[in-house]
């Protein structure tokens, strides 16, 4: 039996070794799908991380006085995917900026993604806005899904006046224990991206937007976190899973978004 015991423990901590080493893979699939040109009216812009790697970014101009969407997408997506919702944005007024991921798309890196990669590339993007002039008053951060995490912590570092969560986590821990309830996820995952963590020191005005069918990251996630952000509305999407909530609720979610953000 001892034999048997010792036999399984070593097995299991020999794949919790592993899916410490490989998680980051499942994280960041890192596609690399790029916008072969930019739309007419926008550019592709290369920016530079706070740690000197190159970043890319979809620039679409925001009228004189106008604030600016900056976007942060999720962990499958590449900036050739906001094309549509940046066009829409800015049909409604708004500047628009989807800033691409290190190892992702047109951005190139010399490592791999991590959370603090992540946050040097906003940050870059951020801080190289503010001195052209489009400080955190015109700013306003928009977090989808894993992007959620970065937007997060771009607010609590004060780069924004308002706050856009879509689907968003407590905190990436949280996510994984729910996914794979058999491992240590506090010990196997060690890009926290802890939203909730964080939550009490957001103080711009936060949308929260979540479908209550959503099988990827649980809605009561996104319910927990508008409730620990002062003063946050949260808009449930009746029915919406993960990626289908402008499927089920485009006008709506358009007209609520540009009130908050304006």
């Amino acid at each position: 039996m001892l034999k048997i015991a010792l036999a399984v423990g070593g097995g299991y901590l020999a794949i919790v070794g592993l899916a410490r080493l490989g998680y980051r893979a499942v994280l960041y699939p890192a596609p690399r799908r790029e916008l072969p040109r930019a739309p007419n009216g926008c550019a592709l812009r290369d920016f530079r991380a706070t740690d000197g790697e190159p970043v890319q970014a979809l620039v679409m101009p925001a009228p004189k006085d106008a604030r600016t969407i900056v976007h942060f997408h999720g962990n499958g997506e590449t900036i050739a995917d906001s094309v549509a919702l940046g066009s829409e944005l800015v049909r409604r007024g708004f500047g628009f900026i989807a800033v691409e991921y290190r190892g992702y798309g047109g951005s190139t890196a010399a490592a791999g993604p991590t959370e603090d990669g992540l946050y040097a590339d906003a940050e870059g993007v951020l801080t190289t806005l503010r001195n052209e002039g489009i400080g955190p008053d015109k700013v306003v951060l928009w977090g989808t899904s894993l992007g959620s995490g970065v937007a997060v912590e771009m607010a609590v570092r004060g780069h924004g006046s308002r706050l856009v969560l879509f689907t968003p986590f407590t905190s990436i821990v949280n996510v994984a224990a729910r996914l794979v309830p058999i491992l240590p996820a506090s010990l196997v995952v060690t890009d926290r991206y802890d939203n909730l963590a964080k939550a009490s020191r957001i103080t711009i005005p936060t949308l929260v937007v979540h479908g209550n069918q959503d099988a990827l990251v649980p809605y009561d996630m996104g319910v927990e976190l508008a409730r620990a952000i002062t003063g946050a509305e949260l808009v449930t999407i009746d029915g919406g899973a993960h990626n289908d909530l402008f499927v089920r609720a485009r006008d709506r979610l358009f007209a609520v978004i540009a009130q908050h953000a304006s």
